[in-house]
C-alpha cells in the first residue's frame, strides 16, 4: 500500500524541536522525503532520530530571517530531488512581555522570525511549486491573536494574527496554480517551549503549571506535537486538496469555555 505522501519533498522549518519536530516525524512516516530545516545545530540530532527509525529524512542549517540563507537551502533541494512540494513554515518564537516594557527590538525578533520568516521561506520555495504546478504549504498561527490572548502577548499576538491574513492573500494568488496554502492555529501543545516556560513560571513545581493549563482544557490535556503532525500531514496530503485559504483550529477544545472557569471546584 502506498503512503499518502510517498515520494513527496517536504521542507519544515523550525524543524530541531517542538512542533517542526512532530511536523517532520509524522510528514516521514507518511512516506515524505523530509527536509528539516531550522538554525539550530541540533536539528542534525533530530534528522538522524528519524533515519534511525527507518524514514527518510535530511537536516539542513537555515534562518528564515535570511531569504538568501532559505533560498540556498531550497536550491539544493531542488538540484537534488527536482522539486518540493509541501513547505510547513513553522518556525517562530514567543517572549511574553508587558506591552510598556516590549523592546523594539524583541518585538522586531519576533516580526522577522515569525511574520517574515513565513514570507521569505514562501518566497524563496514557490517558485519551484509554480513550476511543477503543484504544492502544499502550511502555516502555523496560533489560537493567540486570532482567537484568544493573555496579557503580555501584543507582538506574539500581532504575529499569528498577521499569518492568518497572510495565509489567505496567497491562498489566492496561487489558487489557479494548483497549490493550496492552509493555516493550523494551535492552542497548548506539549512542546520545549511550554515546558520550559512551565519551568520559569514554578522552577520548584513546573509539572503543577502543566497540570493547571490542562485543567482549563474541555480534554484536560494537552496536545501532543504528533497530533499536531496528524493535521500537518492532512493539509500536505491530497486529501485536503479543495481546501485552501482557510485556518483550522487544533486545540482540545481549550477556546470553547465562555467563562473561563469551565466548572472547576
Amino acid at each position: 500500500m502506498t503512503k499518502k505522501l510517498e515520494n513527496k519533498v517536504a521542507f519544515v522549518t523550525g524543524a530541531a524541536m517542538g512542533n517542526g519536530l512532530g511536523a517532520a516525524t509524522v510528514l516521514a512516516r507518511h512516506g515524505a522525503i523530509v527536509n528539516l530545516v531550522d538554525v539550530n545545530p541540533l536539528v542534525s540530532d533530530s534528522a538522524e532520530k528519524l533515519r534511525g527509525e527507518g524514514l527518510l529524512a535530511e537536516s539542513h542549517i537555515g534562518d528564515v530571517t535570511d531569504i538568501e540563507s532559505i533560498r540556498a537551502v531550497a536550491k539544493k533541494i531542488v538540484e537534488k530531488y527536482g522539486k518540493i512540494d509541501i513547505l510547513v513554515n513553522n518556525a517562530g518564537v514567543a517572549n511574553i512581555i508587558p506591552f510598556l516594557e516590549l523592546s523594539d527590538e524583541i518585538r522586531d525578533r519576533m516580526f522577522d522570525i515569525n511574520i517574515k520568516g513565513v514570507w521569505n521561506c514562501s518566497k524563496a520555495i514557490l517558485p519551484y511549486m509554480i513550476e511543477n504546478h503543484y504544492g502544499k504549504i502550511v502555516n502555523m498561527s496560533s489560537v493567540t491573536g486570532t482567537t484568544v490572548v493573555d496579557p503580555g502577548e501584543t507582538a506574539y499576538g500581532t504575529t499569528k494574527a498577521a499569518i492568518w491574513g497572510f495565509t489567505k492573500a496567497l491562498a489566492i494568488e496561487v489558487a489557479k496554480q494548483n497549490i493550496t496554502v492552509n493555516a493550523i492555529c494551535p492552542g497548548y501543545i506539549l512542546t520545549p517551549m511550554v515546558q520550559g516556560s512551565a519551568r520559569e513560571t514554578d522552577p520548584a513545581n513546573p509539572q503543577r503549571v502543566i497540570d493547571g493549563i490542562a485543567a482549563g482544557i474541555p480534554m484536560e490535556r494537552l496536545g501532543t506535537t504528533e497530533e499536531l503532525g496528524d493535521l500537518v500531514a492532512f493539509l500536505s496530503s491530497d486529501e485536503s486538496r479543495y481546501i485552501t485559504g482557510t485556518q483550522i483550529v487544533i486545540d482540545g477544545g481549550s477556546t470553547l469555555p465562555e467563562s473561563g472557569s469551565m466548572g472547576h471546584h
